[in-house]
């Protein structure tokens, strides 16, 4: 199988997004760097090689892309607990703040009788 056959099995769009390097031949095994071009700078994409009649493709990692990734999700999720607990809802505030004189004026108010809950010694 010769390069030029290889190529011609490639996918169009394959074939359009990247650039390709000179073969580099190593104890019988070929080796075809790809790359992408933006705005005058080469982002390796992976490598062909070839090997017999064997082709295979490895993708190029990029790892300082992985690592912002996760530094972006952990600045993410600080940002958000964060204001998870500054901005609690008003509810638990509402219910702690009432006691049991608030509730016996409320009862005075609509026009209940005091029971004597809450006094000591009073009996029903």
């Amino acid at each position: 199988m010769n390069r030029p056959d290889i190529f011609d099995r490639l996918p169009a769009d394959l074939v359009g997004m990247g650039v390709y390097g000179q073969p580099i031949e190593v104890d019988g095994t070929t080796v075809i760097p790809v790359a992408r071009i933006r705005g005058g700078s080469a982002t390796p994409v992976g490598v062909f090689v070839i090997r017999g009649d064997a082709v295979s493709w490895t993708a190029a990692v990029d790892g300082n892309r992985i690592a912002l990734i996760g530094v972006i999700t952990g600045l993410a999720s600080a940002v958000i607990a964060t204001l998870a607990v500054l901005r609690r809802p008003p509810w638990p505030d509402i219910v702690l703040r009432d006691d049991l004189a608030n509730i016996r004026r409320r009862l005075i108010r609509h026009g209940h009788r005091e029971s004597g809950v809450g006094r000591a010694g009073s009996a029903r």
